[in-house]
């Protein structure tokens, strides 16, 4: 019977339907034909595979000279194994293994092992039915509560060529499917997780405050995207791109009056030697005292502004009610000058979002130090911003001008999301961090 599944044409661009799986851009011809015709697996398998295959896994194989995924010169791979394991244990990700047909495909494989063209022909095409479908379900929004500041990035339900063609991306496909390459490693662990707590017994609670963490888990792009992956529960920062892990930091986020928000955009702008416009209720509660105990703005390296505007007036200090700003009554736009104690420090990276929430440098060092980070106005202050600037920017954040505020644009546009993962393993099995948020319900 010919393998028909997934038979929806594929209408989104390419690089969407890439960063949508969590996987790189790639172009439209997959494999040449030369190189198809060159695989070493018999013609007779290849002409099964094209008599037998149907709707989007015609589509997928006729791109690629029919040229297997799952079938080697030795056989049915190793990752076949891998993925009749993954769907056995569907249930780690809250599917029903039963929608899989695992019985099934344990037994088209076996067949396969004969040699026989026609069974290794039919485990091909099995194969990659069912992982385009567990791929398809795993990447589902979930529960999961984030903002999508870029809508383009709000997840959405691959279509079989999509899996298809991410899959054969990567240079190692047997890496690819060991490694779940089409999740984050963030899921991944959690995934793990869930079955050591199933098996440790765990409660109800639980494993209710297990399933949420994976589901935050579960919007995350996979290592192919490059993106960057910010964690308020921990106060962690970690880039991805080209299938793996680029680098990793320390952050400190959003107090809990002041919370990190789950959010995700795209990174546009680096901006040098920034200004920090102070909230209105520090320039309340701190700098309006100050000033009215003697300081002078000046001594503090700040500035009073007529107002929000792109061209406002410089206020001289004499011309501000002070008692005023100090009960309230009166806000008055305050910013810090650039330099090495602002609190920006040499510089901040912009994504567009109505929070007002961005990453920058940081001057207050002993933050970082300590094992709860959770100090910010909701913002996100990095450990080396630098490094991260080379990874962005690809190149160094290095200026010699003193000029405030250079903004330069990134030269591409890089996803980030910000997220909020409680769960951890321990020596002793699973266990949360503190929900400072209060989150986890």
């Amino acid at each position: 019977m010919p393998h028909g599944r997934g038979t929806r044409r594929c209408r989104v661009p390419l690089f969407l339907i890439a960063l949508a799986l969590g996987v790189g851009f790639q172009p439209p011809a997959i494999a040449a034909p030369k190189a198809a015709r060159a695989a070493p697996v018999p013609a007779a398998v290849l002409d099964a595979m094209r008599a037998e295959a149907g709707g989007d896994l015609r589509r997928f194989y006729a791109e690629r000279g029919f040229k297997p995924l799952w079938v080697g010169p030795g056989g049915v791979g190793p990752q076949a194994a891998t993925l009749v394991a993954y769907l056995d244990s569907a249930g780690l990700d809250g599917l029903k293994a039963s929608s899989y047909d695992v019985d099934e495909l344990r037994t088209l494989v076996a067949r396969a092992r004969t040699g026989n063209p026609q069974a290794l022909a039919d485990a091909e095409l099995a194969l990659s039915d069912a992982f385009a479908r567990y791929v398809r379900d795993q990447r589902g929004a979930g529960k999961a509560k984030m903002t999508y500041a870029d809508k383009a990035l709000k997840p959405k339900r691959p279509d079989t060529l999509t899996v298809l063609r991410a899959a054969a991306f990567p240079k190692s496909f047997t890496a690819y499917v060991g490694d779940m390459g089409w999740m984050s490693e963030h899921y991944v662990r959690l995934r793990r997780l869930v079955g050591h707590a199933q098996k440790q017994g765990a409660s109800k609670a639980e494993m209710a405050r297990l399933r949420l963490n994976l589901d935050r888990a579960r919007v995350l792009p996979g290592p192919w995207v490059h993106h960057v992956v910010v964690d308020a529960s921990s106060g962690q920062l970690w880039y991805y791109g080209d299938g793996k892990r680029a680098g990793t930091m320390k952050v400190v986020v959003g107090a809990p009056e002041t919370q990190t928000p789950m959010l995700a955009g795209k990174l546009q702008w680096a901006i040098l030697n920034p200004y920090w416009n102070v909230p209105d209720y520090l320039a309340e509660k701190s700098i309006a005292p100050k000033v009215l105990a003697g300081r002078s703005l000046a001594s503090l390296r700040m500035e009073a502004l007529s107002d929000w505007g792109p061209n406002p007036r410089k206020l001289s200090q004499s011309e501000i009610d002070w008692h005023a700003v100090a009960s309230g009554s009166q806000v008055l736009r305050l910013r810090e000058l650039p330099g090495g104690a602002n609190s920006m420090g040499k510089v901040k990276f912009l994504f567009p979002n109505k929070e007002g929430i961005y990453l920058h440098d940081t001057p207050a060092r002993d933050l970082l130090a300590k094992p709860d980070r959770h100090f910010s106005n909701g913002c996100i202050r990095l450990e080396n911003a630098a490094e991260l600037g080379q990874w962005l920017m690809q190149r160094s954040i290095r200026t010699k001008s003193k000029a405030p505020e250079q903004a330069v644009a990134l030269p591409v546009q890089v996803p980030v999301y910000l997220t909020y993962i409680t769960a951890v393993a321990t020596e002793r099995g699973v266990a949360f961090r503190n929900d400072v948020y209060g989150r986890d319900g």
